[in-house]
């Protein structure tokens, strides 16, 4: 008996993160699309759940698509802090998360416009990649590597900025190498940042982890 009264929730429990799921991905698929004026029957006919199911997790259409923008985001900065995690220059952080930011608008192209069509969250949310950047450059600029960063916030909206101007540009111009775009302009914003020029291009030509070997963004 006891085995089955923990089973259940337990059964339950999963049954519901699938749902929740199921709606963010639809709602991920909607906003990429630019379609948010989209009704919530439709959201919950591509999700395959009931549309009483879709208020058992969120009140509004627009409480779902803040949810689907910041599980964006948070598992974008989950992935950038696993994969500085060994690192021990600041600046090197900073630059590393900003060249595999530019590479995933190619990687992960609906990723990519969710994060277009949501621009200011970049800096608006207290999580996900803005917490992440703001932590980061503070910690650059304390160390004594950014001396040029005096207003972590301000310079937080311009990496960001450029993060979407890139994105924009590569959607706008397939042909154009993703990887050498967003190089470049992680040597010039480290070099803005206060990086003397020779060490700035080495920092932004260092080797990267390799992203096709890494999940693809959930949920």
């Amino acid at each position: 008996m006891p085995e089955q009264t923990t089973e259940q929730p337990n059964r339950l429990d999963r049954r519901k993160a699938r749902t929740r799921a199921a709606l963010i991905r639809a709602a991920r698929a909607c906003i990429a699309a630019g379609r948010t004026n989209v009704p919530i029957l439709e959201i919950t006919q591509s999700a395959d759940v009931g549309m009483g199911s879709f208020y058992n997790h969120f009140d509004t259409k627009e409480d779902l698509f803040h949810a689907a923008v910041e599980d964006a985001l948070d598992a974008i900065g989950d992935m950038l802090d696993a994969l500085t995690a060994t690192m021990d220059d600041p600046a090197e952080v900073v630059a590393q998360s900003f060249r595999l930011l530019g590479r995933i608008h190619r990687r992960e192209p609906e990723l990519s416009k969710v994060l277009l069509h949501h621009g200011l969250s970049l800096t608006g949310f207290d999580r996900g990649v803005a917490r992440r950047a703001r932590r980061d450059l503070e910690a650059a600029a304390h160390a004594g590597r950014f001396p040029r960063v005096t207003d972590a916030e301000a310079t937080t909206a311009i990496v960001a900025g450029a993060v979407l101007a890139i994105g924009q540009l590569l959607h706008d111009q397939p042909e154009r190498d993703d990887a050498e775009t967003t190089d470049q302009i992680t040597e010039d914003l480290l070099r803005m940042f206060g990086v003397p020029a020779d060490e700035a291009r080495d920092i932004s030509r260092r080797p990267l982890p390799d992203l096709d070997e890494l999940p693809r963004s959930a949920p």
